[in-house]
């Protein structure tokens, strides 16, 4: 199947059963799950989930089997929840996400933070659900101090701050974007019994996929517009970000680079080709 299709397919793959497993908006106390609702299937990129699958793919599994369904979907409430409180006021407060209100101007500031913390504990009762404890504990383990909180911290502690470190500004995006885009890879071979090495080439290609999409994302939000994105832009001027310490020229050069190098870690085989095009994708894309 063409690299298009693919994509195509497991978004809508993805998207059933996010609708399938979250609860109804009718379903008692009916604001929560509208507001889950709302955010969780109000579009994407579905990122995430397609590098749990291509990455079970490419470790030798067959088919789409429920766990690996269940951990596909788990990563995108994560995701998702992350995008409800990154928008809150306290945090970047930005009104606007794909195109839409933000959950918070929605639904109101406490019902948008109860919707992130349902959304999250729904992923684990789904990555649980997979049967495979190591599965639940690299999650849980990506997503906290260590990763996708602990980067989320430093780019709230460090903005406006002048003199940020290089290594400062590969923390925040390794751990706030990147942690979460490898272990979407390193569960995906997980699930498929993948080997160490196996395991290991996918973690690296995730950090260098991973830090290519945030670099990507800065620039993009220095050139493109709130129609294009689907959310307010120029807003992270304030921001550690790597145009503001490198400038857009070398900003791209870096986010290739590393691009480049994700690849050259690949062994041949059939998925390859598709790891190869998500990855060119990360730096190519308009939004």
């Amino acid at each position: 199947m063409k690299f298009e299709s693919y994509i195509e397919a497991t978004k809508r793959r993805v998207e059933r059963s996010l609708d399938r497993l979250l609860p109804l908006e009718e379903t008692y106390p009916e604001v929560i799950h509208r507001a889950m609702r709302y955010m969780a299937l109000g579009g994407g990129k579905r990122l995430r989930p397609l590098l749990v699958f291509l990455a079970y793919r490419w470790c030798g599994g067959t088919g789409y089997p429920r766990r690996v369904l269940f951990a596909a979907t788990a990563v995108e409430l994560i995701h998702t929840y992350s995008l409800i409180h990154d928008d809150l006021p306290a945090m970047d407060n930005d009104d606007f996400r794909r195109g839409r209100e933000s959950c918070h101007k929605k639904f109101g500031e406490a019902i948008a933070i109860l919707a992130g913390d349902a959304l999250h504990a729904k992923a684990f009762e789904l990555l649980a659900r997979t049967g495979n404890n190591r599965v639940v504990r690299e999650v849980a383990q990506a997503i906290g101090t260590d990763g996708l909180v602990g980067g989320q911290v430093m780019d709230i502690v460090l903005e406006g701050k002048t003199g940020v470190s290089k290594e400062e500004l590969y923390y925040i995006h390794r751990h706030k974007t990147a942690a979460l885009i490898m272990v979407s890879l390193k569960i995906g071979a997980i699930l498929a019994d993948a080997s160490p090495r196996y395991l290991r080439i996918l973690t690296s290609y995730g950090e260098k996929v991973g830090l290519a999409f945030q670099i990507k994302d800065d620039i993009l939000d220095v050139t493109s517009t709130r129609e294009e994105l689907g959310k307010t832009t120029k807003k992270d001027k304030e921001k550690v970000t790597f145009p503001a310490v490198f400038g857009l020229k070398e900003s791209e050069h870096i986010a290739q680079k590393l691009v480049d190098e994700a690849k050259q870690l690949l062994p041949r085989n059939d998925w390859t080709p598709h790891l190869y095009s998500l990855a060119d994708l990360v730096i190519t894309r308009k939004a």
